[in-house]
């Protein structure tokens, strides 16, 4: 899962950036960015990544399925040093070390348990945050530079940290009738096509990195609050301190990475590089 959300990271990024910018949230965007493939190969990868983290979620908490998601930037570091000759300076293979130890810790703390179902109101909750999402989203669409990236990148990050509190009752779903008649599914499908429009709006911003930090930040912090507080996310007793500090390692770390997570411009050997892959 780690693996997969960071190469989806980084050929999503290269993707996004080659296509023509837009100031509205009008769904054209997600159809040019189809036609590439690039774009479609970090979509592959990305679906992969969300496959697993949905099995996941079946027993494993938002808190530490969440991290997971977010740390798969660290593989997009590694990969860009690796494939595109990016820089990589020793304090940041310093965080990726922390990274890894917060990924740990989280894992110890994390305690195995089927999710509560949310009910009415949760799907009701779910429709009108679907809803304002997608206003503000209408609004920060015209917001230029760093400040667009930033505000865009975290509209998508709540979009997908309600995907994620749709699917974790979801993934509990047994039966195929039930499962695919379940209000939730659509809900989880319309949210993640959702933010990934306002991802790629708020990468053409001019700052793919402040557009990928406000997504781990809002899709990670929102999901693993209310996973415990509503869907029954559990701790193993007495490591309370060791899951809320391993979630903060990891979060830290990963908003420390994400300036280092995808270049603007890429040098031609980079594109070449990236043109023999797709």
């Amino acid at each position: 899962m780690v693996v997969a959300y960071g190469v989806a990271n980084l050929l999503q990024s290269i993707g996004v950036n080659k296509t023509k910018a837009r100031n509205n949230m009008h769904p054209k965007l997600l159809v040019r960015l189809f036609g590439q493939r690039v774009y479609l190969l970090g979509l592959l990868c990305q679906i992969g990544g969300f496959v697993l983290a949905f099995l996941a979620r079946k027993d494993l908490p938002l808190f530490l399925v969440q991290a997971c998601m977010t740390a798969g930037l660290g593989v997009t570091a590694v990969l860009g040093v690796l494939v595109l000759k990016w820089r990589l300076p020793r304090a940041e293979v310093g965080l990726l070390a922390l990274l890894g130890a917060g990924l740990v810790g989280l894992v110890f703390a994390a305690h195995p348990a089927p999710s509560r179902q949310l009910g009415l109101l949760g799907i009701v909750l779910l429709i009108v945050a679907l809803i304002g999402i997608a206003t503000a989203g209408a609004f920060a669409a015209k917001l230029p530079g760093v400040r667009g990236s930033m505000t865009l990148g975290s509209l998508a990050g709540l979009n997908f940290a309600a995907a994620a509190m749709a699917s974790r009752p979801l993934a509990n779903v047994n039966n195929f009738v039930t499962f695919v008649s379940d209000p939730l599914l659509y809900l989880l499908i319309v949210h993640s096509l959702c933010g990934s429009l306002l991802l790629a709006l708020g990468m053409q911003r001019g700052s793919t990195m402040a557009a990928i930090a406000g997504m781990d930040a809002a899709a990670a912090v929102p999901a693993a609050v209310l996973g415990l507080l509503f869907l029954g996310d559990q701790m193993v007793a007495g490591r309370e301190w060791l899951a809320g500090l391993g979630f903060l390692v990891t979060l830290a770390a990963v908003l420390a990475l994400t300036r280092y997570s995808a270049p603007q411009q890429l040098p031609a050997r980079s594109e070449k590089a990236v043109a023999e892959v797709s």
